[in-house]
């Protein structure tokens, strides 16, 4: 039992089998940490936000643009801050260079403009407050 749940660690960790990249950031890249902080009534839209509209659309992305997201990784809360939110966070590993990370300019990328207010506005309906972000060096292993 430990060792399968060790496998499902690994696998979620490194979203094998969802079609992500295995690249990981080299010694002295950057990487980028942002922790979303979603209400607790709200966890449900946002998951169905990320993994049912966000992700799927990166598809409409050319080559280039999808790697934004091949070389983002998400992970879920277990459980919810003192503050009862729920932090979400993304590890952009490595940072493209240049790479469009902003969620509004991607939405209207894959759907234009009115449909992208309206998935947007349903983005941001989940957010608590502002995000907390880290820019981080990859060190030696």
């Amino acid at each position: 039992m430990k060792t399968l749940y060790l496998i499902l660690i690994v696998l979620l960790s490194t979203n094998a089998g969802f079609g992500q990249s295995l690249t990981r950031a080299k010694e002295n890249e950057t990487v980028w940490v942002i922790v979303q902080h979603v209400k607790a009534d709200k966890r449900e839209q946002f998951e169905n936000f990320i993994h049912n509209v966000f992700w799927p659309a990166s598809t409409k992305l050319s080559e280039d643009e999808q790697r934004v997201f091949k070389q983002t990784r998400t992970m879920h809360a277990g459980k919810a801050d003192p503050d009862g939110t729920y932090p979400y966070i993304f590890i952009m590993d490595p940072v493209v260079a240049g790479g469009d990370y902003d969620v509004e300019s991607l939405l209207t990328k894959m759907f234009g403009a009115e449909k992208a207010a309206e998935h947007y506005k349903t983005f941001t309906d989940t957010m608590d407050r502002e995000s907390n972000n880290y820019e981080v060096t990859q060190s030696k292993r």
